[in-house]
């Protein structure tokens, strides 16, 4: 086997592997959000700081994300969501933001400025789930790609050096 497969293969392999990472972090953090019983109110409050940090300070948060293939599976994605403002208008709630990606398994490892930035509107709502005894839990869905959904925007994982490339 050529040296240029080899590493080709490796590179396949590690891309799978953070495939898989991502997958078992998405359904961890979906269970814990579920356990706590996050409420919609406390979603909404969490996107207000983050878009408080973004005026003022440039902070883009980690955010993993579900995106529906062709074959209908769905797969997470990862990026760093730039939270614009966050509008509520009666029991609606939008979230305008910018999304960087970092990987997805199409691509891989993306860094900053490999894709351009996309503006979008996420909508937290909460979510019946019949399932588990009428229980709700919060959902944050992309309104401008149907195929992106259930947004995670996780709070701990931050940075400031990203605004070069929101435009």
């Amino acid at each position: 086997m050529a040296s240029s497969q080899l590493i080709e293969q490796y590179r396949q392999w590690q891309t799978f592997q953070r495939q898989d990472q991502l997958s078992r972090e998405h359904l961890g953090v979906v269970q814990r959000l579920e356990d706590a019983r996050a409420s919609s109110t406390q979603v909404v409050e969490a996107y207000r700081s983050m878009a408080e940090k973004a005026s003022k300070e440039g902070a883009c948060y980690r955010t993993l994300f579900l995106r529906k293939r062709n074959d209908q599976h769905a797969l997470p994605c990862e990026g760093w969501l730039f939270v614009r403002r966050v509008l509520s208008e009666g029991n609606s709630t939008r979230v305008r933001v910018t999304l960087v990606e970092t990987f997805t398994l199409e691509d891989g490892t993306l860094a900053p400025g490999d894709k351009p930035a996309r503006k979008l509107t996420l909508e937290i709502f909460e979510q019946v789930q019949v399932d588990k005894g009428m229980r709700t839990s919060v959902r944050v869905d992309c309104l401008d790609t149907p195929e992106d959904y259930h947004f995670i925007t996780l709070l701990d994982a931050v940075r400031g050096d990203l605004r070069p490339y929101l435009k």
